[in-house]
């Protein structure tokens, strides 16, 4: 039994079952409720308007339902079963008259039925129907539409038999009649059932086994993978951040209808820094559905690499793409294709790298032929906005950096990829590391060395600690806090590997890089050229080009490309970008013939941001089918910005003073070390100025405020990758500003390492805005060294745990700068109640302490109203959206009725009914100093507003009091009235969405106007 109230409360779950099965799926919906005559003529020709978007048709659909009562809510929610069960097979005897007196009004009656009947017929129909003169050549060329699949062709003939008096219903009742009756739709023949093997068992084979990062292991895929965490992308619009916290969302809920930004693009998008996993989170999609395990809703999955898309130069088709360079049909080709054209909905196409595809996004070139060839770029940009397999998902993913407002026009939803949480990175170890001890072992090491921990919340770091878990465990981690090191660290295990102490013609005291100079030249150059010209994947001609030998190969680094472009023969590709990024930094400071001018164009902000010219070079550069020689500084000014600026790290880190020992091993020449480091500290320290000369000038009697370029963090990060303390100094020594806005930068702990070790230097407070990133307790933990100089800290939505805001406060209680702390929407509950009230305590400087969105009960406010008790500074406490409830809110009361400071309170939704109102109100009547009280989103009652009436009448500072939401009658606002007859002092009193009519509103509104309702 479905209530025309429980129908409207499952809305916006509807309106998503409708879209999501597409236009196809939606017209099916509607097939079903014409035959059962829930809709008029009238009301379906509403509802079939070309154009309109699938969302806006639904919602409308919702509404005429709804309107025709609880018997047509039922019939919808009948219709959506039936028309997802189109599939089945189906029994078509006697179920009509071929000679009934109504042929038009049988045509309807059992519409789903002959559409499906004549979906592989419907063409065979038309050209009979129109030999027989029922219907025009211009009537076949209307249904012939090419935008229109076999399906909604039999629906537009049907549609146009029931207005059309010529006997074209009888024949279609009689002719139907004679068609022989499908077997399972949607599936044409069998040729469409062996392709579907057969990309099942091709993308079982390519995804069973780990490719990411390391090709030389064969690693189960279902053995190790380990969830990371992916983050529905809220839309920041105009009425500011969402007070909710994100939605955290696992692989298998990747198609959910969680923030959905645009209901009519098909397009998933998941972001995530170098080294967060997207490939692995791809591929184990891939391993999901050819195992049968998730993602059945799809038919057809198509996987595709944008590093090797780029490489194809002949024009390709839709058709081209999918056969030629996925999977080919051994048979039926063209029914295959057919098939995918009629279903996009069950076709599925993965693009891994979009960072990495040379082509800036541009949708002003459209294609819609699936048929037609077109150049890459186009086919994919023109699949990515829907012009082409309309219908069909794509999930994309890419760094941040590398999408444009363009395209994300064309995006349903956008997931973002943050790395694995402290549970996520201990589990990794546990899978990679059976042997009883070795597990824990590093797990217990990474815990000792915050900075390493920090680290591996990226599985790249990850990886490589796995990876190098024999030689950390010798000599322990301690020593290793940036990139750099661990990327060091991993040269030298693969040359160890390679050459091991006892082979080495060197003797057992030469280093690990003794001697490799030039092998670290040659893919170091390659690496840097790869940059320059956009190129990710090496041709055995270009290998041949560079010089690179077998030798250079079986060290590690270049390993078997994942997808092979046909017609290229065994491509090789660096283990990862930041890989090849890494060996062209080590080129740029080892090599002895480089002009130490050529780094300043590593540091240069302005090329980075760039003009439109230089945003396009990637674009017009041909690629060459050889190594060909390319200045050092031509590379440079081609190589795209997000690749630069991981190179630049590099560079600042392999030229700190603690690599110049390892880098001399090299017999790399001193000399030449000490003037690229002295060339690219001066680069560094002159972009740093430039950034912070353009901070514009405080507006008068405000405070400076910084919100942070996009090259600030890198600026940041290869300072500390430099680890050069005196440079941090000069960086920050005349930073004038008050207020430092760092908020959805992508701040996890590597980068709280880092403005740590820069900031720490400043020699005026500021207030620190870290709000919507990642930074987690070890970020917060990474931060410690730095608190004292913050005067402020926002930490909105950072998935920070009571661990972290223990170790926080701990520290805080010495800091004599910090007075706010903002802390919403986190993981905090009452287990660090006893932290915070010691907090209030002991600094009697305290002004503001937020922690709404979190899970404090009753308990942990009690425990923070015996802190209230002793403080005698705080003004602002933000306690909204936790649990509070009446015993909350009432020691709160208590302990705030003689509060000698505080002038804001917020318990807005904390469960808070009458008795807490009570306690409030007699607070009310003692408090001489608060002066807003929110308490919205409650159950007050009339019965909470009496008692708050009461202490209005006795209060003498309150200027605001928020009531919305709480289930007020005309009878609560009418003491309200009477208290504000007797009370000059409050200026507000909110009682939007509480039960007033429209007539109440009225007498409420002109009998007082501080009412706002």
């Amino acid at each position: 039994m479905c209530t025309q109230e429980g129908f409207q409360a499952q809305r916006s779950q509807l309106v998503g079952m409708l879209v999501s099965r597409s236009v196809e799926g939606f017209e099916g919906v509607l097939d079903w409720l014409l035959s059962w005559e829930v809709l008029s003529w009238e009301d379906y020709e509403s509802l079939s308007l070309l154009g309109q978007p699938l969302s806006h048709l639904a919602r409308r659909l919702l509404d005429t339902v709804w309107s025709k009562g609880a018997w047509g809510c039922e019939q919808l929610i009948a219709a959506i079963h039936e028309a997802q069960a189109d599939s089945q097979p189906l029994e078509l005897h006697e179920l009509w008259d071929p000679q009934s007196p109504s042929p038009a009004h049988n045509l309807q009656s059992h519409r789903p039925n002959i559409v499906r009947r004549l979906y592989s017929h419907v063409e065979g129909v038309l050209d009979l129907a129109q030999d027989l003169g029922f219907i025009s050549q211009y009537e076949c060329d209307g249904i012939r539409l090419p935008i229109f699949t076999s399906s909604q062709r039999a629906r537009r003939l049907l549609d146009l038999a029931a207005v059309k008096a010529n006997g074209l219903a009888a024949f279609l009742l009689h002719h139907v009649q004679q068609l022989p009756v499908p077997s399972v739709l949607p599936f044409k023949d069998a040729a469409c059932k062996k392709f579907m093997s057969k990309l099942k068992t091709t993308l079982s084979a390519q995804s069973r086994f780990l490719s990411s990062y390391d090709g030389a292991e064969n690693l189960c895929l279902e053995d190790i993978y380990t969830e990371n965490n992916l983050e529905v992308q809220m839309n920041v619009g105009m009425t500011g951040p969402s007070q909710q916290s994100p939605v955290t969302v696992s692989l298998e809920e990747l198609f959910s209808p969680h923030g959905h930004v645009n209901e009519d693009a098909d397009t998933v998008l998941v972001v995530g820094e170098a080294g967060s996993g997207k490939s692995t989170l791809l591929q184990q999609l891939h391993y999901l559905w050819a195992t049968g395990q998730d993602f059945q809703e799809f038919l057809f999955v198509f996987p595709f690499s944008c590093r090797q898309l780029q490489c194809v130069t002949k024009p390709l088709s839709v058709q081209m793409l999918l056969f030629e360079h996925c999977c080919w049909p051994d048979v039926g080709q063209e029914d295959v294709f057919q098939f995918l054209l009629d279903h996009p909905d069950r076709v599925l196409l993965t693009f891994d790298g979009f960072d990495e595809f040379r082509f800036r996004f541009t949708d002003q070139e459209r294609h819609c032929s699936p048929t037609h060839p077109m150049p890459v770029q186009s086919l994919l940009f023109n699949l990515l906005q829907g012009n082409l397999l309309k219908n069909a998902r794509k999930v994309l993913t890419s760094r941040p950096d590398a999408v444009t407002a363009f395209l994300r026009k064309y995006v349903c939803t956008e997931l973002s990829l943050k790395g694995f949480s402290e549970e996520g990175i201990e589990l990794y170890m546990r899978k990679h590391h059976k042997k009883p001890g070795v597990a824990d072992c590093l797990i217990r090491l990474l815990k000792a060395t915050s900075a390493l921990h920090g680290l591996c919340h990226l599985p790249v770091f990850s990886w490589i600690v796995s990876k190098c878990h024999q030689e950390l465990l010798l000599q322990g981690g301690g020593s290793l806090k940036t990139s750099t090191d661990m990327y060091l660290l991993i040269l030298q295990h693969f040359l160890l590997h390679a050459y091991p102490p006892d082979t080495a013609p060197h003797g057992p005291r030469a280093g690990p890089l003794h001697g490799r100079l030039p092998m670290l030249l040659r893919l170091g150059h390659l690496a840097l050229w790869g940059l320059g010209r956009c190129c990710y994947v090496f041709s055995a001609r270009q290998l041949q080009a560079a010089q690179v030998g077998t030798e250079d190969i079986s060290l590690g680094f270049l390993v078997h490309a994942k997808s092979v472009v046909p017609g290229s023969s065994a491509p090789l590709e660096f283990l990862h970008i930041t890989f090849q990024c890494f060996f062209a930094a080590l080129y740029l400071v080892l090599s002895a013939d480089l002009p130490p001018t050529s780094l300043r164009h590593l540091f240069n902000c302005q090329r980075l941001r760039g003009s439109p010219l230089a945003r396009l070079l990637p674009t017009l550069c041909i690629q060459g089918s050889d190594c060909e020689e390319d200045s050092v500084t031509d590379l440079l000014q081609k190589t795209e910005p997000h690749n630069l600026q991981i190179t630049a790290a590099f560079l600042a880190g392999l030229l700190s003073q603690e690599h110049r020992d390892l880098l001399a091993e090299c017999q790399a020449s001193e000399k030449v070390l000490l003037r690229r480091h002295a060339c690219a500290r001066r680069c560094l320290a002159r972009s740093l100025r430039r950034h912070f000369h353009s901070i514009p000038p405080a507006v008068p009697g405000e405070t400076k405020s910084m919100h942070a370029m996009p090259d600030f963090l890198w600026l940041i990060r290869s300072l500390y990758e430099m680890q050069e303390e005196r440079l941090a100094q000069e960086a920050v020594h005349r930073l004038g500003v008050g207020h430092l806005k760092l908020t959805f930068c992508g701040v996890g702990p590597p980068e709280c390492a880092a403005l740590a070790f820069v900031l720490r230097h400043l020699r005026q407070p500021v207030a620190l805005q870290l709000d919507y990133n990642s930074v987690g307790d070890v970020g917060v933990e990474q931060l410690l060294p730095c608190l004292g100089v913050f005067k402020a800290l926002y930490l909105r939505d950072n998935n920070i745990s009571d661990r972290g805001i223990c170790k926080l406060i701990e520290h805080a209680l010495c800091c004599e700068q910090l007075q706010k702390l903002a802390l919403f929407n986190n993981k905090l509950t009452d287990g660090c109640a006893h932290s915070m009230a010691k907090l209030l305590a002991c600094k009697q400087n305290f002004l503001a302490l937020r922690l709404g969105n979190n899970h404090i009960t009753a308990a942990g406010a009690k425990v923070l109203a015996q802190g209230l008790q002793d403080n005698s500074s705080l003004q602002f406490l933000g306690f909204w959206g936790n649990k509070v409830g009446d015993m909350g809110a009432q020691a709160l009361a208590e302990a705030l009725s003689h509060h000698p400071s505080l002038k804001w309170l917020s318990l807005v939704g904390n469960n808070i009914g009458s008795v807490g109102a009570q306690a409030l109100a007699l607070m009310l009547e003692k408090n001489v100093v608060l002066e807003e009280l929110c308490l919205e989103d409650n159950h007050l009652h009339d019965e909470g507003v009496h008692f708050l009436a009461e202490g209005l009448k006795k209060n003498s500072s309150l200027k605001v009091l928020k009531l919305s939401n709480n289930c007020i009658t005309y009878v609560g606002a009418k003491a309200l009235l009477q208290a504000l007859e007797r009370n000059d002092t409050i200026l507000e009193v909110w009682l939007r969405g509480n039960t007033f009519s429209p007539d109440e509103i009225e007498m409420l509104t002109h009998k007082n106007t501080r009412l706002l309702l």
